[in-house]
């Protein structure tokens, strides 16, 4: 009994703890409501806004509600947006039991039950793996998938597993956190941070999005559980279960995750593909504009089409 008492005491301080570190965060999404929920044993954080139809945005791994702040405010007009913390990231408490990616999806659908009942979904690389996941486990729920970016089929190769596992045994965002607001005023240092595996042109990513994007490692509780589902997984598999219209988003110059894997995706959902020129993984930061008009567009029940050449191309 002592010992159950003694682990009660550590675990709440450690809840308290972190609650107080989360009240300490940026307003990351300007106009939101912070709003928690209890999910199988975990806690989640997430945002709402907006009274139009509803649209759900799920950050990818290390991400967090931060990571859409350039494009919710494009949405949000004609939107009601629910922004969810996938347990283990932000503000949201570690997940109490994540084998696979199914807990995560859970997580997601039970806002979904609480907040908006069916609606479209954007998943960004690991929330692109997750909502996948989402569209398969409750159909009912699911109006349209859009995949930004979407992890999952290169994600299990060995280069990608050593990545996954190097970053989270040294955990650089949670490094870099403190000194966010001076990476992101700095050209060289955005350079060095987001350079290669995430924005294709780093010194022109504007400082609120950079810092937007290294906001939230500084609050995670667990993303190895996460990485650990993602790289067991692979989407293919079920990928014709998937019965929702389905969209396509890739930066030209996603050195994370090749357009190649947004091709296969394409070919096996198939669901049309938007490649949106000069930009990396970090898409929705990098060109929230071309994002933006392919998911209303899309969403709309209309034909994804570039308004110009230099804004994208459709396959």
């Amino acid at each position: 009994m002592t010992d159950a008492k003694e682990n009660g005491h550590v675990g709440e301080a450690a809840a308290s703890s972190h609650g107080r570190r989360c009240k300490q965060r940026l307003s990351e999404l300007p106009g939101f409501e912070e709003r928690f929920a209890e999910a199988r044993g975990s806690r989640l954080r997430y945002l709402v806004a907006g009274a139009g139809a509803p649209l759900v945005l799920v950050h990818g791994l290390g991400g967090a509600a931060a990571n859409w702040l350039a494009l919710a405010p494009l949405l949000l007009p004609r939107r009601r947006l629910l922004v969810p913390e996938l347990p283990g990231h932000g503000g949201s408490s570690a997940p109490a039991a994540a084998a696979s990616l199914n807990a995560y999806a859970d997580a997601v659908a039970l806002l979904l039950e609480r907040e908006t009942g069916p609606a479209p979904v954007v998943g960004h690389s690991l929330g692109g793996a997750i909502v996948l996941r989402l569209a398969i486990r409750r159909p009912d729920l699911v109006t349209a998938l859009v995949l930004a970016g979407a992890a999952g089929i290169s994600s299990r190769t060995r280069r990608a597993r050593y990545a996954l596992a190097m970053t989270s045994l040294l955990k650089p965002g949670r490094r870099i956190a403190p000194y966010r607001r001076l990476v992101a005023r700095s050209a060289a240092l955005k350079t060095l941070v987001f350079g290669r595996w995430g924005a294709s042109d780093p010194p022109a990513l504007p400082a609120e999005i950079a810092e937007a994007f290294l906001s939230g490692p500084a609050f995670h509780t667990d993303t190895v559980s996460a990485a650990k589902a993602l790289v067991r997984e692979d989407p293919r598999a079920d990928l014709d279960r998937v019965q929702c219209p389905v969209l396509l988003l890739w930066g030209a110059r996603d050195n994370q995750l090749p357009v190649e894997d947004a091709f296969e995706y394409a070919r096996r959902l198939r669901a049309p593909l938007r490649v949106i020129a000069d930009c990396g993984h970090l898409l929705i930061g990098e060109r929230p504009e071309a994002c933006a008009d392919a998911i209303e567009n899309f969403l709309a029940g209309e034909r994804v089409v570039p308004p110009r050449l230099d804004r994208g191309a459709q396959i």
